[in-house]
């Protein structure tokens, strides 16, 4: 199978995977963000967080949305430098964020030992105006690497800048989910037939879009809910993807 898929907690589960075995890490961690006190931190799940009435779905909260700031900084940190083990040489990694924690989140990647390579930029053509203030409709990448980037192994020229708006309705099955289409071009920066690993798998998207861009998956979701979603997706997306020439007929 081109991909795996393991419900558990990301640390645990990353810490059996062999030295080397990705060419990047691209993953949506939980931002905990907008926590101003502790009253913010605890008493909000992610589900009231991020999610309105109009959901078709049936959203399952997920954990990991209370840490404040600096306790955020140090699991990132932790999680960032075991993915650095994993990752080979010249490998890249793309972290989501918002603004709120775009600079912990730069700290802790290099803290990890990645270098860090800049951010790009997720618009979200349907974020909903703010009357006397700039719409908040742009989330944030932040990439780095291991090491420096071999251009030859990998010749791509992507953009720094995506629009796509979140699914919405029936083919909502995250709270946090990100467009299949964002994410077919963020893989781009791993080479064809590499590996890609997200550690906050969610409902699969990441996995999806590797998938579909000729790349095999490592996946990690602590959620039973939400990772059962995603091995119905991953499952899915292989049956689609199949060609003649990956089916071997037995006599």
């Amino acid at each position: 199978m081109p991909f795996s898929l393991h419900q558990g907690d990301a640390l645990a589960v990353l810490s059996g995977l062999p030295d080397g075995c990705v060419d990047s890490v691209i993953t949506d961690p939980p931002y905990n963000s907008g926590g101003r006190t502790a009253k913010e931190r605890t008493s909000r799940s992610a589900k009231a967080k991020y999610t309105s009435a109009d959901a078709k779905n049936e959203l399952a909260d997920f954990t990991g949305e209370n840490m404040d700031q600096r306790s955020y900084g140090f699991w990132l940190t932790q999680i960032m430098t075991e993915a650095h083990r994993l990752t080979k040489e010249g490998g890249t990694a793309l972290l989501f964020t918002d603004w709120r924690q775009l600079p912990i989140t730069t700290d802790a990647i290099q803290a990890a030992g990645w270098l860090w390579r800049g951010v790009l930029a997720w618009h979200k053509p349907q974020a909903r105006p703010q009357k006397g203030r700039f719409t908040q409709n742009c989330e944030f990448i932040v990439w780095a690497s291991k090491g420096q980037i071999d251009g030859s192994r990998n010749p791509v020229y992507l953009p720094g800048l995506y629009s796509a708006s979140q699914p919405s309705g029936a083919k909502r099955q995250h709270i946090t989910q990100k467009p299949v289409a964002v994410m077919r071009e963020l893989v781009k920066i791993s080479p064809v037939h590499g590996t890609v690993l997200d550690f906050c798998a969610g409902s699969g998207s990441t996995g999806v879009a590797a998938l579909l861009e000729g790349r095999d998956f490592i996946g990690v979701e602590k959620t039973e809910h939400y990772a059962s979603i995603a091995a119905d997706r991953l499952t899915e997306t292989v049956r689609e993807t199949l060609t003649q020439d990956d089916v071997v007929l037995a006599v």
